[in-house]
């Protein structure tokens, strides 16, 4: 019998990408994450549960709880931010439960993830050519890294910055300018900041047990 992962075992629901961030245009699409519990008799088959399921939904993707902890405590961007969505459209008690202990998953190794998944995309824009959404986000990616550094939570809403990354994203900033701005914010990265050293896997650990528990 074929398991419906999403949305039947489902516990949390967010809205990432512009639409999250107050980036959006009348073209934007609505981008959706999510997390799910599978079965927990299911892992003692010799095929296992996916590790992540994309759909139903256009733009829907979503991971299967102990992949989506292990990204975040490796400080996955994309990751992290599912727990800071200020757009939660589903959530179940071991949604609730993951949201809570959402610190739980921050450590410095935020400074490196943010920085280099910035820096990858830095890298693949032609100057001659830059494609000016992907500058934005690149921009957008080392704002909400630089809060989570200083103030131990990942900036997601834009709205203090919007006008000027709108204005990236439609061109009308100089790319000598946008080097400017990206060089400033990776200069301001601090040493150490807000994040504990290290996540705290235990905590981790003990909600996974709970939730697999549960699935029985």
């Amino acid at each position: 019998m074929e398991v419906r992962y999403v949305p039947d075992h489902l516990v949390l629901s967010v809205v990432v990408g512009s639409r999250a961030y107050g980036l959006e245009t009348e073209d934007s699409d609505v981008d959706r994450r999510g997390v799910f519990v599978a079965p927990t008799p299911l892992f003692w088959r010799l095929t296992k549960p996916p590790t992540h399921v994309e759909g139903p939904l256009p733009e829907q993707f979503s991971w299967e709880v102990e992949r989506f902890c292990g990204l975040a405590l490796e400080a996955n961007p994309t990751v992290l931010e599912c727990l800071w969505s200020p757009i939660v459209e589903q959530v179940a008690p071991a949604g609730e439960d993951l949201l809570a202990i959402r610190r739980a998953f921050l450590s410095r190794r935020a400074h490196r993830s943010f920085t280099g998944y910035a820096d990858a995309q830095f890298r693949r824009l032609d100057p001659e050519r830059p494609r000016w959404k992907q500058a934005m986000h690149m921009i957008r990616l080392l704002i909400s890294g630089l809060h989570l550094a200083r103030h131990g939570e990942p900036l997601v809403r834009m709205d203090d910055h919007r006008d000027r990354l709108l204005a990236v994203r439609r061109g009308e900033v100089s790319w000598a300018e946008v080097q400017r701005w990206r060089a400033e914010l990776t200069a301001a990265f601090p040493g150490t900041g807000a994040l504990p050293g290290e996540p705290d896997r235990r905590r981790v650990e003990d909600y996974l047990a709970v939730t697999r528990k549960a699935a029985l």
